[in-house]
């Protein structure tokens, strides 16, 4: 894996990136919603769908396709942390899984002593119950989580600020995301912006008629002339 000797900094999104949550957020959005009664008739591809739109899209289609529930609580926030509550236990219950090619990927840059830094929207406290169950995960040199920033992706403030703390001027930085608005927030960076993606996700071609950023659909697909 010579090729990560190219980059001063790695920067990744967390969650459907590192590790394989996002069935677990979508379990758990299941969840919260029958506990207030409801059920949730969304397929695993269309929670995707709304959940790499925008950072409200969830709240605003969830509402939409269930007004009861709204009637019943329209407190967002209060759903929110009942729904944070179901993550934790499922987490708790069943360790998520390392994706594919991250567990070769961040032993090669421990090997290498490159720094890499988790920029990602989730609370502090959930990565933490995540990297409980996975020791290389804190090979990571820092973690950027909401609580660093106040804007969420694709304002490329959180990104923004991991290169300004972890990086020097003449360094070159490679990031990767795997939604739209994470790779959005990404290209208003100087990091060279990757995408990891399945080839089935539908919003691949659009980034791929940019031609602003290179595409692979695991890390185990970066070839080892990759540059």
């Amino acid at each position: 894996m010579n090729w990560i000797l190219n980059y001063q900094l790695f920067l990744f999104d967390f969650d459907g990136l590192l590790v394989d949550t996002e069935r677990v957020h979508y379990q758990a959005y299941i969840e919260m919603c029958a506990w207030y009664g409801f059920k949730l008739p969304w397929t695993f591809a269309r929670f995707t769908e709304a959940a790499h739109i925008h950072a409200t899209a969830l709240r605003d289609q969830i509402y939409v396709e269930l007004p009861e529930l709204h009637a019943k609580e329209p407190n967002w926030q209060v759903l929110y942390e009942k729904k944070k509550q179901h993550f934790l236990d499922l987490i708790e219950n069943q360790p998520v899984p390392l994706m594919p090619g991250v567990e070769k990927l961040l032993l090669a840059l421990k090997e290498s002593k490159i720094p890499s830094v988790v920029v990602t929207h989730s609370a502090e406290n959930l990565i933490k119950n995540i990297r409980k169950h996975h020791p290389l995960l804190d090979s990571i040199h820092d973690w950027v989580t909401r609580e660093n920033y106040r804007e969420p992706k694709p304002h490329p403030e959180c990104y923004q600020f991991a290169i300004a703390k972890f990086s020097k001027e003449n360094d070159t930085i490679i990031g990767f995301e795997d939604s739209p608005r994470g790779m959005d927030a990404l290209l208003q960076t100087r990091a060279k912006p990757v995408l990891i993606s399945p080839p089935d996700s539908p919003y691949l071609k659009k980034y791929l008629a940019r031609k602003q950023l290179d595409y692979f659909p695991s890390f185990e697909a970066i070839p080892e002339f990759y540059r």
